[in-house]
């Protein structure tokens, strides 16, 4: 048998209604035997109000969800859902679930109340979702229901939906009017531009002026012109930067909600910002058991976007990472002295030492950055105050475990590797510092 298209149901109120009615039921047979109708004839009364509510609901005319087609990661993204009700009634609030694929969303559910819209029959309310990995995420299904005038019944339907909602990684540090405010007044400029005064560089000649460093002077254009000219250089340009980023199973463990590799993503790409600003060559490459990712060098601030897609295909990989694969596989294919900035994480020892051993390799021909994410979990551990004995036990283990970090995090500097370890939204301004720094000292090419 077909069900009707949209069923009326009991609602909460009801069914209470029934639970409270139900002991005095009992009391009636136990005390009058005789009057053992009346329990049927309040039930079928009961079902009667349950399906005269249900019709007083009114039917529906459509109902309809906007989404957008793209959204970033750990960034809000509002649905807005849209319905026609034929009532009367001053009812409660249309009430709508949205079922949606995780990524989209902690639990890949969310729910909410349609306000009237102030025209006949019309309803709207709105959510926000917040995307929890990159990738597409398809929404799956709407469910609606809508009571009657006197609370006992409500109709409810449900919809398939077919929107896709693509999930780009997190930008929003490139627009934050700080790094705007940078980009205007700083070295680079809305337009990058030759920077003169510093570098090795020869730019062109000018006459001294009290003042300028007397080291500048170039003696043998001075003799020729019989006045002092001293050498302006510009700043080195044409840089080649590669951000290679573990996408292994430490990598994929949260913080403050999102992957690590999410949160790195988003570093990377405000550095790499800045970095085209700049005149720099910038590329991406991703690595877990395999190399995954080596995107071609942009060149062009203006190409941008290129790298955000790239990025986007960066995939969670839960399995450990092949460091010595990964780094080998990329030194041979840059063929330049290169800035380096390698995103990762380690959690026991035997990792840590291989991948040291590798970055030992790459740092004898490039310039190595190694930034780690802060484990404020462990921090916590380690500050909390212990109440039990099995809590002295976990901060022992903690204890255990971030010095083995510090080792590794020393050993590396030792290198000569330049290690950033910060918190999750600190991390790309202090890499931003770290490249216009080598950037000034010309330590890169």
């Amino acid at each position: 048998m077909k069900l009707p298209e949209f069923p009326i149901v009991p609602s909460g109120a009801m069914l209470a209604l029934v639970v409270l009615l139900a002991p005095l039921a009992l009391v009636v047979a136990a005390t009058a035997p005789d009057a053992w109708v009346v329990a049927p004839a309040a039930a079928l009364a009961l079902g009667l109000l349950v399906l005269l509510d249900g019709w007083l609901a009114g039917s529906l005319g459509e109902v309809t969800l906007e989404a957008p087609a793209d959204a970033e990661v750990g960034q809000g993204a509002t649905i807005t859902v849209h319905a026609r009700i034929e009532r009367d009634s001053n009812a409660r609030a249309p009430q709508v679930a949205l079922g949606f694929d995780p990524r989209l969303g902690e639990h890949g559910t969310a729910r909410l109340d349609l306000a009237d819209t102030g025209k006949p029959s019309g309803f709207f309310g709105t959510v926000e979702i917040v995307p929890q990995r990159r990738g597409t995420g398809q929404m799956h299904e709407l469910w609606l229901r809508w009571y009657g005038p006197l609370g006992l019944a409500m109709r409810q339907v449900r919809r398939p939906l077919t929107q896709a909602i693509r999930v780009w990684p997190d930008l929003s540090p490139t627009r934050s009017p700080m790094l705007q405010a940078f980009l205007r007044d700083a070295q680079f400029g809305l337009i990058a531009r030759r920077i003169r005064g510093e570098g090795t560089q020869f730019e062109a000649l000018s006459e001294y002026q009290a003042g300028m460093d007397r080291r500048r002077i170039d003696w043998k254009a001075s003799a020729r012109h019989t006045a002092l000219y001293a050498r302006e250089n510009e700043a080195e340009r044409d840089n080649q930067i590669v951000f290679a980023f573990d996408c292994g199973q430490a990598m994929c463990e949260p913080v403050d909600g999102l992957a690590r590799i999410d949160r790195a993503v988003s570093a990377a790409l405000t550095a790499c910002y800045v970095a085209l600003k700049g005149g720099d060559r910038v590329a991406l490459f991703g690595f877990a058991d395999k190399p995954s990712l080596l995107t071609p060098f942009i060149t062009d601030s203006r190409s941008f976007h290129r790298l955000q897609s790239a990025a986007a295909e960066l995939d969670y990989v839960a399995r450990e990472p092949n460091f010595t694969l990964a780094l080998a596989t990329l030194t041979a294919r840059l063929k330049r002295r290169s800035l380096i900035v390698l995103f990762s994480d380690f959690t026991d020892p035997t990792s840590a030492e291989l991948m040291v051993e590798s970055v030992e390799r790459l740092v004898r021909h490039h310039l190595v950055i190694f930034v780690t994410m802060r484990d404020e979990e462990l921090e916590g551990l380690l500050a909390a105050e212990p109440e039990k004995l099995s809590h002295v036990a976990t901060a022992v283990a903690a204890s255990a475990l971030a010095h083995q970090r510090a080792i590794v995090l020393q050993r590396l500097r030792r290198l000569g590797v330049d290690v950033i370890e910060a918190p999750h939204d600190a991390i790309g301004y202090r890499l931003i510092d770290r490249y216009l720094a080598a950037k000034r000292l010309e330590a890169i090419g």
